[in-house]
């Protein structure tokens, strides 16, 4: 039997990912263990930086607009979009993190545009970098019918894409605190930080190839398509 995959991660990104995953094949359920919120932020004038360097959606959703027509350096291809649409002139897009963007920027003074949960990032010696945080991602409680899947006897277990470590260590506090068995999920994750934040007695982690959507969904393809045994057999 397939397994199903839960996808936690907070709108839009959310409803982007299960539209993907549903193109694969894959039985998605969404599931946001986060609500995305703004956050009150002192703008710097934008005569005291050059460039952008941007590392999610939302930071563009909050942020981005106010700085329409500056280069930005991004992480992902659809952050590049998002940040296309606010009027930004995408520099370069990454493919490997948002540190090996860094390591490439040109331009000497950097604005990043941030949430509260990052990652700490080491600029070059001839770039300057100030940061913002314009965005907080509010933890929710594991919805009871997401608790009831997984306890379904009619399943084997259930996938979970796991995009931040904020995300990993989330999901385990919840399945802890309502007592739901780790054994029976099958964690997809984005890298190894995620899969630390995790901790284990999981029926199994995998690690993305590269930390992209695409490469994580593709791995949830395969085990979502596996058959795994029930519990106890």
């Amino acid at each position: 039997m397939m397994l199903p995959l839960l996808v936690l991660r907070p709108e839009p990104g959310n409803a982007a990912t299960l539209a993907a995953a549903t193109a694969l094949g894959i039985e998605a359920i969404a599931a946001p263990l986060f609500a995305i919120e703004p956050v009150a932020w002192d703008a710097p004038d934008p005569q005291t930086f050059d460039a952008l360097l941007i590392g999610s959606v939302n930071a563009i959703r909050h942020a981005g607009a106010a700085y329409a027509g500056k280069p930005a350096w991004v992480v992902g291809e659809t952050t590049a979009q998002a940040a296309r649409a606010a009027g930004l002139v995408v520099a370069r897009t990454g493919t490997g993190g948002l540190q090996g963007v860094l390591d490439t920027v040109t331009h000497p003074r950097l604005l990043r545009l941030a949430g509260e949960e990052r990652v700490a990032l080491a600029p070059p010696p001839h770039v300057a970098m100030i940061e913002r945080v314009v965005y907080a991602a509010r933890p929710l409680p594991l919805p009871a019918a997401i608790a009831r899947l997984m306890l379904a006897d009619a399943l084997p277990g259930l996938a979970v894409a796991l995009h931040s470590a904020a995300a990993a260590a989330h999901l385990a506090g919840e399945v802890d605190r309502l007592n739901l068995p780790r054994g029976r999920l099958h964690l997809v994750a984005l890298g190894p930080r995620i899969v630390a934040a995790a901790g284990e007695g999981w029926a199994a982690i995998h690690t993305a190839p590269a930390p992209d959507d695409r490469s994580l969904l593709a791995l949830a393809a395969q085990v979502c398509h596996t058959p795994a045994p029930r519990v106890g057999e």
